[in-house]
């Protein structure tokens, strides 16, 4: 089974720094993208599942209206002030954003170490990310500012393939958009479940967002899944960016950081949500 979480696989798609041996998130060394918050309502809050609180944060645009939804599933860095500010992203491009802290019950990511990384990568299920995530989609329906019946997902790296693994099952997904989401990603409690395994459930709108240079997810499962994907809806579209490493979009670790394939998959996902979900 690929462990996303493996030291091998860590260091290959340049997510993290070691800093006197323990797995921290990349050291900036140019300033991140930080999202003026004027204009929008951004705040933590507390999802509810299955009896336990866990962390989450939402944003949506201050004026009064009703809003279309996107669900944001952050990496296995979790919902660190990156991800975050990609929900203030979305809020102010027209949207209510929500992310739910995916890894609250073992302790969160910083800090750890690669043996510590393992051991949470180990416990944590399908089951348990879908479930998450679930609680996030319907929290956010129920707010009186959201337009429940149009609900998109994106997710970046291990969330870019829940985002495909999620929205295969939950009601309703209007349009999708996974960032570099490993295609092959299986979890313990479903061992044959892959995307290409879900090919079948992806019928919304689906626009992939992938890096050619990615060291892990190799282009031609890229173009295989697309065709896979348009044989069911030939509106769906797959990007590789030339030289594109995997977590591209990351402004906040600059060893990957490509800042023109970056801002061309911004505006696609943007344009791309715009056309099925503000209709």
């Amino acid at each position: 089974m690929f462990n996303p979480l493996s030291r091998r696989e860590v260091l290959k798609f340049g997510a993290f720094t070691t800093v006197g041996g323990v797995l921290t998130p990349g050291i900036s060394m140019a300033q991140a993208i930080v999202t003026d918050s004027k204009g929008i309502l951004a705040r933590d809050i507390q999802l509810t599942v299955g009896g336990a609180a866990i962390p989450a944060y939402d944003a949506r645009p201050e004026r009064a209206g009703r809003y279309p939804i996107v669900v944001v599933i952050s990496g296995f860095t979790g919902n660190g002030e990156h991800n975050k500010d990609v929900v203030r992203r979305f809020a102010q491009a027209g949207f209510y954003a929500i992310a739910p802290e995916l890894y609250h019950r073992e302790g969160g990511m910083q800090g750890k170490n690669f043996q510590e990384m393992g051991q949470i990568a180990g416990k944590v299920t399908r089951g348990q990310y879908l479930g998450d995530i679930r609680a996030a989609a319907d929290f956010a329906k129920q707010q009186p500012w959201a337009r429940a019946d149009r609900v998109g997902v994106t997710g970046f790296c291990g969330g870019g393939a829940l985002t495909l693994h999620f929205s295969s099952e939950y009601p309703g997904v209007a349009a999708a958009v996974p960032w570099y989401g490993h295609l092959k990603r299986t979890y313990s409690d479903a061992p044959g479940v892959d995307a290409f395994s879900l090919a079948d459930k992806l019928t919304m709108p689906v626009l992939g967002l992938y890096g050619e240079a990615d060291a892990g997810i190799p282009a031609d499962d890229v173009k295989r899944f697309e065709a896979e994907l348009k044989k069911r809806n030939p509106a769906n579209q797959f990007v590789l960016y030339p030289g594109a490493p995997h977590a591209f979009f990351s402004d906040d670790r600059p060893q990957v950081y490509k800042k023109e394939a970056a801002e061309d998959a911004w505006k696609r996902c943007v344009a791309f949500f715009d056309k099925y979900l503000k209709v």
